[in-house]
């Protein structure tokens, strides 16, 4: 399994260097370390909440409302700051969080104790979690008159020469993972997704688990919710309206299977990376946007079909042992 993820990884590490390499051909500064770094920072929350998508569908579940969660979240803390600007942004960044982890705690819940199908569940609280956001802010907007300078502008900083907000990407890259190589949670997020049946008698609590898929992915979206606002100085009912669907194409174009189990946290941030070239670059050399979404979707697909691939050549060899012995 592990082989057969790192080639993935590495095909589609060379896939964004041929990308950035023919987009160079048109747009020559395409390729400097500054619009590099530039294309990370701007795919940073993408990355992010590809990685707490990643945990759930390793659970073989899937969470469709992260990008409401996002939204909602988002909303609470601009309101709270728009209300009381002497608040410090730590203490706005751990409401999200909580926040966040509130109504992922909510999904995984009846995805666990009412053992109902997850796309079910959050495709329901997705729309309960949008209206949510109209019902605080009776559908106004709040805009950056009304966002205080240190709310707006925390993850603009620098730190060697690097945004805070790409240091948040590399800080929850690095967390997420220590956390599915080196811990027993992270190993039961793809023992689950490999054998439900076999993690049991393992000894692993497989709704327990998938729990905490949840809250996870939820905690995920609370702290993105600030970075998203603070970011583009808006927070409103709209904000990231179906970007869940970016957020699980990054995880498949990355290798993440569908059918659970298989997936990495760096095939995770090349699939993000990979969108968010695409939706940087093709504007540049003038790409209409039908073309752009054709492209992305072609992606998707053809990512889905080497998973399927790759996911039956593993079965036959696991027969072909099984044989042999």
């Amino acid at each position: 399994m592990n082989r057969l993820i790192r080639h993935r990884e590495i095909w589609l590490a060379g896939a964004i260097v041929l990308l950035i390499g023919l987009i160079s051909t048109r747009f020559g500064a395409f390729a400097s370390p500054g619009n590099l770094a530039t294309i990370f920072n701007d795919t940073s929350i993408l990355m992010i909440l590809a990685l707490g998508q990643m945990v759930v569908i390793l659970t073989r579940s899937i969470d469709l409302s992260m990008a409401s969660n996002l939204a909602f979240t988002g909303m609470v803390v601009a309101m709270l700051n728009a209300a009381y600007p002497a608040i410090p942004v730590p203490m706005l960044m751990l409401a999200a969080a909580g926040v966040g982890l509130l109504l992922g705690t909510v999904n995984g819940l009846l995805v666990w104790k009412l053992d109902i199908p997850s796309i079910v569940v959050t495709l329901g609280t997705l729309t309960i979690y949008r209206g949510a956001t109209f019902v605080i802010s009776g559908g106004a907007w709040v805009n950056a008159d009304r966002m205080s300078p240190a709310f707006i502008g925390l993850q603009r900083m620098q730190f060697i020469g690097v945004p805070l907000l790409s240091w948040f990407a590399i800080a929850a890259i690095a967390a997420f993972f220590l956390m599915l190589t080196r811990t027993a949670l992270g190993r039961s997020f793809y023992a689950i997704g490999v054998n439900p049946t076999a993690a049991v008698y393992a000894g692993i609590d497989v709704g327990r688990t998938k729990f905490l898929a949840f809250c996870i992915s939820g905690l995920v979206a609370g702290i993105c919710g600030y970075l998203w606002v603070s970011r583009y100085v808006i927070a409103s009912v709209e904000i990231a309206n179906g970007y869940e669907l970016n957020i699980i194409a990054a995880c498949v174009i990355g290798g993440v299977s569908i059918a659970g189990g298989i997936g990495s946290v760096g095939g995770a941030v090349l699939g993000a990376l990979f969108l968010g070239i695409i939706s940087t670059a093709l504007p540049v050399i003038n790409v209409s946007p039908f073309w752009q979404m054709a492209i992305s979707g072609s992606a998707i697909i053809l990512a889905v079909v080497l998973n399927a691939r790759g996911e039956r050549r593993q079965g036959r060899i696991i027969l072909k042992k099984a044989e042999a012995a």
